[in-house]
């Protein structure tokens, strides 16, 4: 008995670790999501990272699901050489983080 509560526990450990852990999407799939309209378009995200910061320059993007959402992940390097990472929702294009990278 204790050998299968053990072993529960150890599969709905790995089945949490398993949920949280974000997936990165390829461009395949990436485009897939685009065109089937379930994410905005690259260069909607794009145009909203950079109207948080006018003038920046996009050095590396990201699309990743985690917890089941479609996350698009923004790096910018600003006019000062400053850098910002930023995380937008994929499907409504929301702000969700936006901090100056350390």
């Amino acid at each position: 008995m204790k050998s299968l509560t053990a072993l529960s526990i150890a599969s709905i450990i790995g089945l949490t670790a398993s949920l949280a852990h974000a997936r990165d999407l390829g461009p395949d799939e990436a485009l897939r999501l685009r065109d089937a309209g379930t994410i905005q378009s690259f260069e909607q995200l794009n145009a909203t990272a950079l109207a948080r910061h006018p003038g920046a320059t996009i050095t590396d993007t990201e699309l990743e699901e985690k917890y089941g959402k479609y996350l698009y992940q923004i790096d910018l390097r600003d006019r000062q050489g400053v850098e910002w990472d930023l995380e937008l929702d994929a499907v409504s294009g929301q702000v969700l983080k936006d901090h100056q990278d350390t």
